[in-house]
Parts: C-alpha cells; sequence; structure tokens
C-alpha cells in the first residue's frame, strides 16, 4: 500500500513556529506531527510514504535522513512552487504505479483505520473514498442515501457547490477528515482535469465537486472516528488529553 502526507502547506495558522520551521515539524507531545502520521501509515501496513515538501523543504529532507520509520519515504519537491493539494498530488502520483494512493494531511491526529479505508475503496471498486464522520464543523460534504457525492456547504455563510444542479431531498451532510484513497483511474483524471482546466496549482475539493470524469465517489461513513485539526495553538494545546485519551503514541 502506498500514502502520501500532505505537508507542503505554509502554516500561517501556526505562525510564529511557521515563520521559521515547516508546519510538518510542529510538535506535539513533543513529537513532531510528520513523525506521528508516518507512525500511524507504517504501523497500518503502508511500505511506500510519499511526502510533499515546500515551505522550509530542507529541514523535512534533514528530518526523513536523519530517521529510520522502516518504510520507504519518497519525497516529492514543490521548492519550486507551492502546488496547493491538487496539483501535489499529481507531481507525486508519478511515483504511484497503477495503485490506489492514500491521501493524509500532516495536520490531522486522529484515530482512524486507514487499513480498513483502503480496503473499502479496493472492494467497493471507487474512484475516490472519503473518510467522513458526524460532529461539529463548518463546512460539510454532501452525500445521497447512497453515499455519492453531491456537493459542499458552507454552515456559516449558507453558501453551496454542487456537482450537479439538483441536490437530493433526502441527503446526508457529513464533516470531512482531510484522509481518504484515490485510485488510478481518478489520478488520470485528476491530471487531465489539470489541463483542461489551465490550473497547476489548486485544491483536492475543486476536483472533487467539479464532476469532471463522471468518476464514482462515495464515503466512508465512520461516527466513531476520533479527530484532531492540528492548525492551530490553541489545537496544539488540545492534543495532550487527546492522545491520552484515544490511547495514542
Amino acid at each position: 500500500m502506498t500514502g502520501m502526507i500532505l505537508a507542503a502547506g505554509l502554516g500561517t495558522r501556526l505562525r510564529p513556529w511557521t515563520l521559521e520551521h515547516p508546519k510538518a515539524l510542529v510538535p506535539v507531545n513533543g513529537v513532531p506531527m510528520l513523525e506521528r502520521v508516518i507512525n500511524l501509515m507504517s504501523d497500518q501496513g503502508f511500505e511506500t510514504i510519499i511526502i510533499n515538501v515546500h515551505h522550509f523543504s530542507g529541514q523535512i529532507v534533514e528530518f526523513i535522513k536523519t530517521h529510520d520509520f522502516g518504510v520507504n519515504i519518497i519525497i516529492s519537491d514543490e521548492s519550486d512552487m507551492l502546488l496547493d493539494t491538487g496539483g501535489g498530488i499529481i507531481r507525486a502520483s508519478s511515483h504511484v504505479h497503477d495503485q490506489a494512493l492514500l491521501v493524509h494531511n500532516v495536520d490531522i491526529l486522529s484515530t482512524a483505520d486507514l487499513h480498513q479505508l483502503y480496503k473499502k475503496h479496493l472492494d467497493e471498486a471507487n474512484d475516490i473514498t472519503l473518510l467522513v464522520c458526524e460532529r461539529n464543523s463548518s463546512r460539510k460534504l454532501i452525500f445521497d442515501k447512497s453515499g455519492d457525492l453531491c456537493g459542499w456547504h458552507n454552515l456559516i455563510t449558507d453558501d453551496f457547490r454542487k456537482i450537479t444542479d439538483v441536490l437530493p431531498e433526502k441527503n446526508l451532510e457529513l464533516a470531512f477528515s482531510g484522509i481518504y484513497v484515490m485510485g488510478s483511474y481518478a489520478l488520470q483524471q485528476l491530471e487531465e482535469y489539470s489541463q483542461f482546466t489551465g490550473r497547476i496549482s489548486f485544491p483536492i475539493m475543486d476536483f472533487l465537486l467539479s464532476g469532471f470524469g463522471s468518476l464514482k465517489i462515495r464515503a466512508l461513513r465512520d461516527d466513531s472516528l476520533e479527530i484532531l485539526d492540528i492548525g492551530k495553538p490553541s489545537a496544539i494545546e488540545q492534543a495532550e488529553s487527546f492522545i491520552s485519551k484515544n490511547l495514542l503514541q
């Protein structure tokens, strides 16, 4: 199994730490977030892990060189240009050969069963499988009763983005975890979307909600999922109790 850790972002919400360091190396209970996500993937059977880098990329490369995680780690270098999630996955996909790719944001602490997500994706023959749950969030993804992605809802502004013109009358609004699996066909379509739109750098959500390629994008709902976004200093302060509560290392 192959996974990718999105670690290239500027981490502006984590300033002043990110004025001198990449957000991927922010320590949570003394352990850098990047190390936590690598260990999570490794413990669940992922043998190859791709890490994209941009902001203070040299620090991440040096960190990887000086640690042995027991897995094959590939650096996808975006030092020349920050490619956002969509463009970053396209560049990294050159290291993925006709197989599914699990994608994980570097700033997410969770109890996610990544192996089960990967297996579910393959068993259902999805093009993309999104790990979601019922939790408080200002933005949610919209799914029909079959679990197919239909749109996106900003609960604060009440703005909607729809894949089709009309949303189903009975739908589910669920919070996205920032963890998902993309199959080989979806990765091909992602690159074609980039070429079609002329966009090199773009968020993956734009692609997911575009309807491009008529992909089968489905939810894997896990309401037992515990998740904490370590995107701002206040969340880091909550991490100790989160880790203790969920028996994380």
